[in-house]
C-alpha cells in the first residue's frame, strides 16, 4: 500500500510529453489516476502498465469479432473519504476484474454529494449524524429517494488522538486540546473525521476557537498525521492505521462505521455487481493485511438497499 505515486508533472518528464497530454490521457481513461484532495497522483504500477501498452502494437480486431462488453465498459468513479482499505479495494478490484476505477478522495460529505449528483458511482463514507448518533444512513435516506442504492459495510474503524511516540504532552481527552501548549491540526470541512470531532467537541461544551490550530486543515489522514511526525503539531484526530503507518502513538476515542454506497445505473450495473461480489469474496478478505485499527467482521454485509434491488 506504500507504493510511490507520481504527479502529472513527473509523469510528463518521464515520458517527455506535456503535462496537458498527461491530463488528456487521464481524461480518456488511458492512464488511471486518483485524487487526494485536489492533487492528482499516478501510481508506479500504473506507469509500468502504460509503458507496456505503449510497447505493444495495437491489434485491430474485425468488427464482428470485437467483444460486445468492450464497447460498454466505462470507468467506475469512486468518491469520498480517504481510507487505506478503500485504496486497497480499488487497486485489487481494478487488477483482478480488469476494471477502470477512478478514486477521488475528497471527504465523506462531498463524496456522497457527488454520488447524489450522478458524478460518481460509489461513495466511501463515515458520516456521524449528531441528532441520532447513527452513521451514514440518516444522510443516505435524506438524499436518495428514488435512486437504486446499495450500502455495504467495509469496516469498523478506530478514531482517536494521533500523538508523538510516548505521548510526551499527555494528551488523553478533548479538554487537553484547549491547553495553550498544544498545537492541533484538523481535517477539512465535510470529512467524516471532522463531523465526529465537532460532535465530540459539542458534547464536551468546547468552543473550537479555544483550540490552537483548529482552522489548519489537511485533506487526508496521512497528511494530518505527518504534522505530528515532523514535530509541527502535537496532535490530530484521525484513524489508528494512520498512526501505525508513521510509527506514532494513538489514543482511542471512538469506533465508527465505514460504508460503501453503490448507486446503480443502466451503464454501471454490470460492473458494480462484479465489484460487490468481489468485495464479499473470501479472496478479497484474504488479501487484507496490516489491519490494526480496523474490524472487518461485517465486511461485505448489506446495510441497506432500495426496494428496486430486493
Amino acid at each position: 500500500m506504500d507504493e510511490k505515486a507520481y504527479t502529472p508533472d513527473e509523469v510528463a518528464q518521464i515520458f517527455q510529453i506535456s503535462k496537458h497530454t498527461v491530463y488528456e490521457l487521464i481524461k480518456r481513461g488511458e492512464l488511471q489516476a486518483f485524487k487526494i484532495g485536489n492533487k492528482m497522483r499516478i501510481e508506479n504500477a500504473e506507469l509500468e502498465r502504460f509503458k507496456e501498452n505503449m510497447k505493444a502494437p495495437a491489434k485491430k480486431q474485425p468488427a464482428e469479432q470485437s467483444s460486445p462488453r468492450s464497447n460498454t465498459i466505462i470507468p467506475i468513479r469512486l468518491s469520498g473519504s480517504h481510507d487505506f482499505l478503500v485504496e486497497h479495494f480499488a487497486k485489487q478490484a481494478a487488477r483482478d476484474l480488469n476494471l477502470q476505477i477512478q478514486p477521488s478522495f475528497i471527504g465523506s460529505l462531498e463524496g456522497l454529494m457527488m454520488l447524489y449528483r450522478g458524478q460518481s458511482d460509489i461513495a466511501a463514507v463515515h458520516l456521524l449524524d449528531p441528532a441520532s448518533q447513527e452513521y451514514n444512513l440518516p444522510f443516505i435516506h435524506q438524499l436518495f429517494v428514488y435512486e437504486s442504492i446499495l450500502v455495504i459495510r467495509l469496516a469498523v474503524r478506530e478514531q482517536g488522538f494521533i500523538v508523538a511516540k510516548g505521548n510526551p504532552k499527555s494528551i488523553l481527552d478533548f479538554t487537553d486540546l484547549t491547553r495553550k501548549d498544544i498545537q492541533f491540526i484538523n481535517r477539512q470541512k465535510g470529512a467524516g473525521t471532522r463531523f465526529l470531532l465537532d460532535s465530540k467537541l459539542s458534547g464536551y461544551g468546547i468552543n473550537p476557537s479555544k483550540i490552537n490550530g483548529y482552522g489548519n486543515e489537511e485533506w487526508n489522514h496521512l497528511s494530518a498525521a505527518s504534522y505530528i511526525s515532523r514535530g509541527i503539531a502535537d496532535v490530530t484526530f484521525g484513524i489508528h492505521s494512520a498512526a501505525s503507518h508513521l510509527g506514532l502513538d494513538f489514543v482511542p476515542v471512538a469506533k465508527e462505521q465505514f460504508d460503501l454506497v453503490f448507486r446503480f445505473t443502466a451503464e454501471n450495473k454490470h460492473s458494480l455487481t462484479e465489484l460487490i461480489q468481489y468485495l464479499q469474496s473470501a479472496s478479497f478478505k484474504d488479501s487484507l493485511h496490516d489491519l490494526e485499527g480496523y474490524s472487518i467482521e461485517d465486511l461485505g454485509k448489506i446495510i441497506y438497499q432500495t426496494e428496486e434491488l430486493v
